[in-house]
């Protein structure tokens, strides 16, 4: 299918994916906001879950490499991390490629508000206390998390940024800089081979893509800057409100 822009959509898709590329690098979600501008263009969901990779991918390498230039991926287990979290990943793509995506809604939906309530009443859980040494890959329950957190990314994307939270600050024991900064990693990784499956089988409409990418790269790199210099604390309460609106978000599509 072919889409047509015109100057007011174009506005709307780069504005759209400015704020999802904050909302994505910060914490997660950010693709409840743009999955349904795609499909305001008259794409099915299937198509427009492919298209959204496009900026998914760009937004994630253009943050990957402010927190990179900020000596926040300075991890040892970065590899380790990333290969789990891509298997799962692969495993999830392609399902996505041939279910539905709404399967795994009420599974999202629960795992945000159970989520949103950990950060409310239980916080050391995704913000470690400072001084907390992190965990080693395997230690625990980290793989399954991370093979659960990469599925469901490979899958369906919205919402993943939450999922690998849980999984990374909960599991390893990460402060959420650098916590942001794995999971940017990690979406970036599965991210690349969900979008190489669904262009081999023509699911990707570029055009549009490209153009909400524009923003999306913009929004990632000021939300570098703002995460790098602002306190673990008020980082904490910016992903406790985004849980929160991502949920509603995700009850009302």
């Amino acid at each position: 299918m072919t889409v047509e822009l015109s100057i007011t959509l174009i506005l709307i898709l780069i504005s759209t994916g400015f704020l999802a590329g904050i909302i994505n690098t910060m914490a997660g979600g950010g693709s409840n906001l743009t999955i349904p501008a795609l499909m305001m263009l008259g794409m099915p969901a299937d198509i427009a879950n492919a298209t959204n990779r496009i900026a998914v991918l760009l937004q994630s390498l253009t943050a990957a490499k402010g927190f990179k230039s900020h000596g926040k991926l300075e991890i040892p287990g970065l590899k380790k991390i990333v290969l789990v979290t891509v298997i799962g990943g692969l495993a999830g793509a392609a399902c996505a490629s041939y279910m539905p995506a709404w399967l795994l809604k009420p599974v999202l939906l629960g795992a945000m508000v159970t989520m949103a309530a950990i950060i409310l009443f239980k916080p050391s859980v995704v913000a470690p206390p400072e001084g907390t040494p992190p965990k080693a890959v395997g230690e625990g329950n980290s793989i399954p998390m991370l093979l659960l957190a990469g599925f469901y990314g490979g899958f369906v994307q919205a919402g993943v940024g939450f999922i690998l939270i849980a999984a990374i600050a909960g599991s390893l024991r990460y402060d959420l800089v650098r916590t942001n900064a794995l999971k940017i990693v990690c979406t970036a990784a599965f991210t690349a081979l969900a979008l190489l499956l669904f262009i081999l089988r023509d699911q990707v409409l570029w055009i549009p893509g490209l153009t909400i990418a524009i923003g999306s790269m913009l929004g990632a790199h000021l939300a570098v800057k703002v995460t790098i210099n602002i306190s673990q604390k008020t980082l904490k309460w910016f992903l406790f409100v985004m849980t929160i609106v991502a949920s509603a978000a995700a009850q009302l599509s």
